[in-house]
């Protein structure tokens, strides 16, 4: 999970938005678990919700592709709905995916203690991804995600003249 969050909290962080790849992960992630979700035969007491929570990010895509609004204040609401339904639909996803996965953590067979530190640990990793995007140019240049194939992020720092690594 940790590693599935790290990303979209750092562009977060450096660039101040999510990339589309990003947004269209966790329409894809989602729309696996919704088929999981409304096929299954066990389960049962939550699978409205769950699906109701997995459809999102397909609204969001249905909204997206649909609706021409030129810049006014439908693209602007799509927009904000795609921003959120990553931002939340990432970790709920994650979160549906992982008790599907693995049944225990939601079970009862783990003990509160150990799903919060499991969550504790996620948060954790996303909120210093976050720092770390927000700070990259302490320990990143521009050279750095350009060679990544990114483009560079607000505030980048130059390459040092004459340095290697721009470090």
């Amino acid at each position: 999970m940790c590693v599935a969050v790290w990303w979209p909290a750092f562009t977060l962080g450096a660039w101040g938005r999510l990339f589309f790849e990003q947004e269209l992960a966790v329409w894809a992630a989602s729309s696996a678990a919704l088929l999981i979700v409304l096929f299954r035969h066990h389960g049962e007491q939550h699978r409205k919700r769950r699906a109701a929570a997995l459809m999102l990010p397909s609204v969001w895509l249905v909204l997206a592709l649909t609706v021409e609004d030129h810049g006014g204040f439908l693209d602007a609401l799509t927009g904000a709905l795609g921003d959120t339904v990553a931002v939340l639909g990432l970790p709920a996803t994650m979160w549906v995916l992982a008790r599907i996965m693995w049944p225990d953590f939601g079970a009862g067979l783990l003990s509160p203690a150990r799903r919060a530190l499991v969550v504790a640990l996620v948060l954790s990793i996303a909120v210093a991804s976050y720092l770390l995007g927000v700070h990259h140019a302490a320990f990143l240049t521009c050279e750095d995600f350009t060679v990544s194939g990114n483009s560079e992020p607000p505030g980048c720092a130059p390459a040092a003249p004459g340095s290697a690594s721009g470090r």
